[in-house]
């Protein structure tokens, strides 16, 4: 085997542990989101984006071969993003509490 081909080898094999710890590290903090807003008591309505970006990452079709992760890391911040936006809205709202008399 060539140099060029052990280093070219080398080089994509850290190319894909480094997108793959990317996408397992958004997981993580999308599943830790996901708890954390379940346990505030606050309404987790979009359980769709959390579920929907889990069997993305785990099923085998992808927008993109699966030695780049890019896709899968696309997803979870969107979904991650979308759970923290859900997660911030529904705190304004309740931190604003009952409305008064006449007002909606």
């Amino acid at each position: 085997m060539s140099t060029e081909l052990t280093v070219l080898l080398v080089a994509a094999a850290v190319l894909v542990v480094a997108t793959l710890t990317v996408a397992v590290l958004l997981l993580v903090r999308l599943v830790r989101t996901r708890r954390d807003l379940r346990r505030a008591g606050l309404p987790v309505d979009r359980q769709w984006v959390f579920w929907g970006a889990i069997a993305y990452l785990v099923l085998p079709a992808d927008l993109l071969p699966d030695p780049i992760f890019l896709d899968d890391i696309g997803v979870l911040l969107v979904a991650l993003k979308s759970m923290r936006t859900a997660g911030t809205a529904a705190t304004r709202s309740a931190s604003d509490g009952p409305a008064a008399p006449g007002r909606r």
